[in-house]
């Protein structure tokens, strides 16, 4: 049986590694959305390509000049957040890969849910900012969550078929980043081109960065909380430099179950789209003669403290992640331009913490508000 997809973020990594799943499934996957921001001759060529029934473009100036490219077919062309909602909430679709980043995934997420839509999820700040709002919504609309995250698909994967009641502990791995074992001394001159030099994953600017600070495996662990239903208490982040063991559960009886692999995202975005069941990929396979060995290390949340300052917004909770996560969208670009050191991301972040009045239990509305109130506390 085929399943309908509308792609949101095409032009990203996690959106380009998508449809090359889909074309190596072209009788079981079919694109009838597509969407991204301002990319509008790389859409062009997806179009064509893939012959969606809807396209969308967030920046309404490009979406005319998509139009116009685009006249010679029957695409209809969308734009704006009204067009986001109007094309993951069509009739055709069954399951929405949400990999645009930032807030602008929470509304569509929540009509797609709305519209009764299987969510394959790679956009952090739904669950970071409006986890309380999306996980009760999935369940009454008894719509699944598919996790695209590498780690969290491996944590999906390994409590299949376990019952959920039993977690003792989610063993979240994270590389380290290129900057792993370096010490605060070695970051305070640390360039954007430095940081950008990830060991094992290809992945867009702003996520290596934070991969680099430990601010995404911070945003990670809010994902999981709501994800799997469990107490911050019982996640715990372990640094695995090789980027093998993708993550892993711990049972009440002492059992660890994990997903192992090479580093390709393939294989999550793929056994997201075809859950509950696995499609061959042909993709390098896991040589565990030539890997050797593997190591685990705690993470220095003194030197990294995107980690520690994540925690503290996911304690705190209510609309403190939000600020979290849109501080650190701030303080990352101000790193990009050269604007700001390395460690200076960890301090705008703390400060935009310490003076965010939270609210317990905002709506999209507030959330929205809470994100404008930090980037106006950080430019």
């Amino acid at each position: 049986m085929s399943r309908n997809i509308v792609l949101l973020g095409s032009t990203g990594s996690i959106g380009t590694q998508t449809l090359d799943v889909v074309r190596n499934n072209p009788e079981e996957l079919r694109v009838i959305g597509l969407a991204a921001n301002t990319k509008v001759e790389a859409v062009e060529l997806q179009a064509r390509e893939f012959c969606p029934k809807y396209v969308c473009m967030f920046d309404e100036a490009s979406a005319k000049e998509l139009e116009i490219k685009l006249k010679d077919t029957e695409i209809k062309v969308f734009s704006g957040m009204e067009g986001l909602l109007e094309i993951v909430s069509v009739p055709e679709a069954d399951t929405v890969l949400t990999a645009v980043v930032g807030m602008i995934g929470i509304q569509p997420t929540i009509r797609a849910i709305e519209a009764g839509k299987d969510i394959a999820l790679a956009n952090k700040e739904t669950l970071v900012c409006a986890g309380h709002i999306i996980m009760p919504l999935a369940a009454e609309k008894k719509v699944k969550i598919l996790p695209v995250d590498s780690e969290h698909s491996a944590i999906f994967q390994s409590l299949n078929g376990e019952p959920k009641d039993k977690i003792e502990k989610i063993l979240l791995t994270a590389s380290g980043g290129p900057f792993r074992g370096k010490k605060i001394s070695d970051l305070e001159n640390m360039t954007a081109a430095d940081a950008l030099k990830h060991p094992n994953w290809d992945m867009g600017p702003k996520v290596t960065i934070d991969s680099s600070s430990l601010v995404n495996k911070g945003l990670e662990v809010m994902e999981a909380r709501w994800l799997f239903d469990v107490s911050l208490d019982n996640i715990q982040v372990v640094v695995h430099p090789q980027s093998i063991l993708h993550s892993a559960v711990q049972f009440t009886d002492g059992a660890v179950i994990g997903q192992m692999g090479v580093p390709d995202m393939k294989l999550p975005i793929q056994y997201a789209l075809f859950y509950p069941d696995r499609r061959p990929l042909a993709e390098k396979r896991l040589d565990l003669f030539e890997l050797g060995s593997l190591t685990f290390e705690k993470p220095d949340t003194e030197t990294f403290r995107g980690l520690k300052l994540a925690f503290d917004a996911a304690y705190a909770g209510g609309s403190m992640p939000t600020v979290f996560n849109a501080a650190n969208e701030m303080a990352v670009k101000a790193f990009l331009k050269g604007d700001i050191k390395y460690l200076q991301i960890y301090d705008m972040i703390e400060r935009a913490m310490s003076h965010h009045n939270k609210i317990d239990n905002p709506d999209v509305a507030a959330i929205l508000e809470a994100e404008k109130e930090a980037y106006r506390f950080c430019s």
